[in-house]
């Protein structure tokens, strides 16, 4: 091992920690939201840490830093190329239609609001002053 071993163990542990913790809240997010965007973040972030190990692995135990250089940059190259498409990733408008009755009795005047789940509260200007 060579004199940049002790730097290259703590910048692919940074990579580790920060990247895996972005890929794992990714993940809880595209859980939550379905969004394929999400999901292509979290495999990407994903692709890059395993590079990091990959890289790590290929360092210290076959002792070969040109290898493991070789395998995380591809692994980020790949990893930086799935999150470009996460930025082009289509998403989808859910717009949910609530009918009331204004009557109070169960018949009569009815009337349909479409509320879009993407746009912001109209509320949180004027709440926040």
């Amino acid at each position: 091992m060579d004199e940049y071993t002790l730097l290259i163990a703590a910048a692919n542990t940074a990579t580790f920690v920060t990247g895996g913790a972005v890929a794992a809240l990714a993940y809880r997010a595209f859980r939550r939201t379905g969004s394929a965007a999400l999901r292509a973040v979290a495999i990407g972030f994903s692709v890059i840490v395993a590079g990091s190990i990959g890289g790590a692995i290929a360092h210290v135990g076959a002792d070969n830093v040109a290898l493991g250089v070789a395998i995380q940059s591809s692994c980020i190259a790949v990893g930086f190329t799935i999150l470009l498409y996460s930025l082009y990733a289509e998403t989808t408008t859910t717009t949910t239609t609530i009918t009331l009755d204004r009557s109070g009795s169960g018949s009569g005047s009815e009337s349909d609001l479409e509320f879009d789940s993407n746009a912001s509260d109209p509320r949180s200007d004027s709440e926040s002053e």
